[in-house]
């Protein structure tokens, strides 16, 4: 089967929720007076991205028999990603974050995903995705945290490397969602076995390897960016020697590091830009790297697409709302330089 005749570039797996930002841009969570809804979660963040940027897109995911799932299922719809694989499960909620902005470095986050739809994808759901006629799989470490999904995630990772579909699993390490932080490890670190590429940050690549929960601590509530203590270059070596193709470490305004086992290192500058809110910068940059990986580039080039896509939405409000097309972020790489 050609890559013209897949059914689909790209399926990303696991969250899904409504995210309501902050109205009051450098207000205190405790005197925001009001919230605007945007749609969330790694996944459907970067199935957007993937989207805007001309890729077919599937997201694998589930919404619970709610207004807020008929909220995300519509957004999705206008997007062009496709939703046969995001069913509306009975007895769920569909899962919902709240957010606060209050740049530079203050971002806090609540999250609502008590019986969350998203944590409840099958085995047979994962069956009937059509993963075999992907052409890359895109998983997020969240959906590692709990069964069915935890179990439905191998079995997607499995598929898909049965089929010879490249894996990228996203790290998206959140701490409060874990029973045991030290869980997240245990289980991504399995799970990397059937990964060709690993995308995170260096405080997730150290979350890969906690084993004091001392280490790890979270102030002002920025769930997605806690400070953990450890040695980031021992963990990189962890991650690559699990037989990995490749780590693709995120560094904020600094860029990407390219790792791959043979002991090349190569750094990717970003694109400087003032920041507004830095949430959802690391899924834009997802999904610029796979429309680059998918184009047939080298990693060098589909990190500087990633930094440019993440560049773009850290001067936005939101996330996959403000993701850049494709014609419009490669006119900003033109005019900063090109790749």
């Amino acid at each position: 089967m050609t890559n013209s005749e897949k059914r689909y570039d790209v399926i990303t797996y696991g969250r899904s929720s409504i995210d309501l930002y902050s109205q009051q841009v450098g207000s205190p969570f405790e005197d925001i007076q009001g919230f605007h809804a945007f749609v969330g979660g790694s996944p459907l963040n970067i199935a957007v991205g993937c989207s805007r940027l001309g890729l077919k897109a599937s997201l694998l995911s589930g919404v619970g028999k709610d207004k807020v799932g008929d909220f995300l299922l519509n957004f999705l719809a206008k997007e062009g990603v496709a939703t046969e694989n995001v069913p509306v499960i009975e007895g769920t909620r569909t899962s919902a974050v709240l957010l606060g902005i209050e740049p530079p470095d203050r971002f806090p986050l609540v999250y609502y995903r008590d019986n969350c739809a998203d944590s409840q994808i099958t085995i047979d759901q994962v069956l009937k995705a059509g993963i075999e006629q992907s052409r890359l799989l895109e998983l997020s470490g969240t959906a590692l945290n709990m069964e069915p999904t935890r179990s439905a995630a191998f079995l997607a990772a499995e598929i898909a490397r049965k089929n010879d579909v490249p894996v990228m699993l996203d790290l998206d390490f959140r701490a409060d969602q874990w029973h045991d932080i030290r869980a997240f490890g245990i289980t991504s670190r399995a799970f990397m076995r059937n990964v060709n590429m690993v995308l995170g940050t260096e405080e997730e690549i150290l979350a890969a390897f906690l084993a004091d929960k001392a280490q790890l601590v979270i102030s002002h509530q920025q769930i997605s960016a806690p400070e953990i203590k450890g040695d980031v270059d021992e963990a990189i070596q962890g991650i690559l020697s699990l037989g990995v193709d490749a780590l693709i470490v995120k560094t904020g305004s600094r860029g990407a590091v390219v790792y791959l086992p043979d002991g090349t290192v190569r750094k990717v500058p970003g694109f400087p830009v003032d920041v507004v809110n830095i949430l959802g910068a690391g899924d834009a940059f997802a999904a610029g790297f796979i429309y680059g990986y998918l184009k047939g580039w080298d990693l060098y080039k589909s990190c500087r697409m990633g930094n440019a896509c993440g560049a773009h939405v850290v001067t936005q409000l939101g996330c996959a709302n403000f993701t850049p097309y494709e014609d419009e972020i490669l006119q900003f790489i033109e005019s900063k330089g090109g790749f």
